[in-house]
């Protein structure tokens, strides 16, 4: 559920803040106040396309941010696994801010955050849905209609993306094998020779880094050898030496102590700083005995790097690549080798593995074919609560023979027919805008409400412009079920016709005001008195009348 909205310098919007409630939320106000531009904003915060153009004028960027209370379970685990920690004190809440600069630069936030977009579209299903008209059956392709079938079917396609992946992995394979013989004994030379310069090399992982370490000793020995012995002389051998120095204020200690006991603890402080100063000293002597000043070695560390560094500019960034890529043309050159086996081997692979694709792709099928049925029968129910005599139908084909994907073989299409006699034809195809917003409201509507599970954590459903081409009865219906809709979900809606309106849990005007020579949006919630105005405008446009009041207070008290 959407909590709070906050938008700053996006279009025409200046800075506003919306608190947004249970039920259904409706916005209205005089087309060009910006209504729209409140749904695009809340959009980016699903991961939808930002435009530098909307960022408003002088402004330096635009800021879209929310609140929301989702499922704690669904949105822990995915915040978990993009490495983004969930507010402990809030569970469940997910705060997202985007950023918007007119240069281009953009930033993502999560709960404070740094993100992503791509994790933004993984949060969107399960925080909310935008239903735009057009954007809607812009959208309502093949994969969207399949979506929307498996959503209210509950289908998990996980595991059946994750055989088709396994199926098309080893049928790519099979095909880089079977290719022409010519191009195969090409490779297979350079494989060979590959195979061999890498093994002539006899690398041993992380040895690049350890002969670099012994080439800066071995280059500055001399330095390093007086370095250490001048340490070990300053602190050990030296007639002032550090240890000289401690063991004669350790005798004054001592004197000290046997007329004033707290003088003690200092002694034992002093017997572990002699303890590591030995210690130290000893490192330092041990390590200057160790360096080998030897040339000779010196050579031979270089020329073992610079064999290394013609290896690694051909076969990778650090030895263990190398020897990584020596292991994999040795496979390949076995499969070579042993083309007939590895071959056979495959092919056993790949009929395995597409049986276990297609048993869970005809399960995934069976299953919808199962629930388009009853799917079918509850939309058209519910278009014809919407004023409407419609026949409609889903219909899902296709067959295992082809059309092979991560979500299956099938191929779904929704059909209807809005008025007795007609032919059934694809939603998409509707001619009429008014049928169509009716059509689009009833499948989501339906979609929706069976996706609902049990949980006191309501989903935000966004329905704009959803009253396009409708009006009188119909309206009226629309009207009925976002109530409807909105006992189980959070909607908010868009709404230019009053008999929608007064359907209204909470009711907000989204205002255009001059301020500064600018124009800029404000969003408010109405109280009563202000909803019967409101509404009153809507009925009877810029001049109101007693009759318009008088029809507006009677609309709220029959859908209120």
């Amino acid at each position: 559920m959407l909590l709070e909205l906050r938008v700053e310098n996006y279009a025409v919007i200046d800075s506003l803040t919306v608190e947004f409630s249970p039920g259904l939320n409706l916005l209205t106000g005089e087309t060009g106040a910006g209504k729209s531009i409140l749904i695009d904003a809340l959009s980016l915060l699903l991961g939808d396309k930002a435009s530098t153009d909307m960022v408003r004028h002088g402004a330096g960027k635009a800021v879209v941010s929310g609140v929301f209370d989702a499922e704690e379970k669904q949105v822990r685990k995915i915040l978990e696994d993009n490495g983004v920690e969930p507010y402990e004190s809030d569970a469940g809440h997910v705060i997202i801010k985007r950023e918007i600069a007119p240069g281009g630069k953009a930033r993502v936030f999560v709960n404070n955050q740094p993100a992503t977009v791509a994790l933004l579209r993984q949060l969107a299903p399960v925080l909310a849905s935008i239903h735009a008209q057009n954007e809607t059956i812009l959208a309502f392709d093949g994969p969207a209609r399949m979506l929307l079938l498996d959503a209210y079917a509950g289908n998990d396609l996980h595991e059946l993306g994750e055989k088709y992946s396994a199926w098309t992995t080893i049928r790519d394979r099979i095909a880089e094998f079977e290719r022409d013989e010519q191009d195969r004994l090409r490779m297979a030379d350079l494989w060979s020779f590959q195979k061999k310069e890498i093994e002539a090399a006899n690398l041993a992982g992380g040895e690049d880094q350890k002969l670099e370490t012994e080439k800066r000793v071995l280059a500055n020995a001399e330095k390093l050898y007086t370095g250490a012995m001048a340490a070990h002389e300053l602190l050990y051998e030296a007639d002032s030496s550090v240890l000289a120095n401690l063991s004669a204020a350790r005798k004054h200690l001592e004197d000290l102590a046997k007329f004033d006991p707290k003088f003690e603890e200092s002694l034992s402080a002093l017997l572990s700083a002699k303890a590591a100063i030995e210690d130290v000293s000893a490192t330092a002597r041990d390590y200057a005995d160790g360096i080998d000043a030897s040339p000779e070695r010196l050579a031979s560390v270089e020329d073992r790097l610079a064999l290394m560094d013609k290896l690694k500019r051909k076969y990778g960034k650090s030895v263990d690549e190398i020897i990584s890529y020596g292991e994999e043309v040795a496979r390949k050159l076995n499969e070579l080798e042993n083309r007939e086996d590895v071959l056979r081997d495959l092919k056993k692979q790949l009929d395995s593995a597409a049986a276990a694709y297609l048993a869970s792709a005809h399960a995934i099928s069976k299953r919808r074919h199962t629930v388009a049925k009853d799917l079918q029968k509850l939309v058209e129910a519910e278009i014809n609560e919407l004023a409407m005599k419609a026949q409609f139908k889903i219909e899902v084909t296709g067959t295992d023979a082809e059309n092979w994907s991560a979500s299956g073989f099938d191929t779904v299409v929704y059909l209807i027919a809005p008025n007795p006699g007609e032919p059934l034809r694809p939603v998409e195809k509707i001619a009429s805008g008014g049928e169509l917003s009716r059509v689009m409201l009833a499948l989501k509507a339906t979609v929706e409400t069976g996706k609902k599970h049990k949980t006191t954590v309501q989903r935000t459903l966004v329905f704009d412009e959803v009253d396009t081409g409708i009006g009188g009865r119909a309206a009226e219906a629309v009207g009925k079920k976002l109530k409807q809709l909105a006992k189980a979900n959070q909607v908010l809606c868009i709404t230019h016709l009053p008999q929608i309106a007064s359907f209204a849990d909470h009711h907000y005007l989204i205002e255009k005001r001059e301020a500064a020579g600018r124009a800029k949006t404000i969003v408010r919630p109405l109280s009563d008195g202000e909803r019967t105005e409101e509404i009153a405008r809507m009925l009877s446009g810029a001049t109101l009348t007693e009759t318009s009041r008088q029809h507006a207070e009677q609309l709220l008290k029959a859908n209120g």
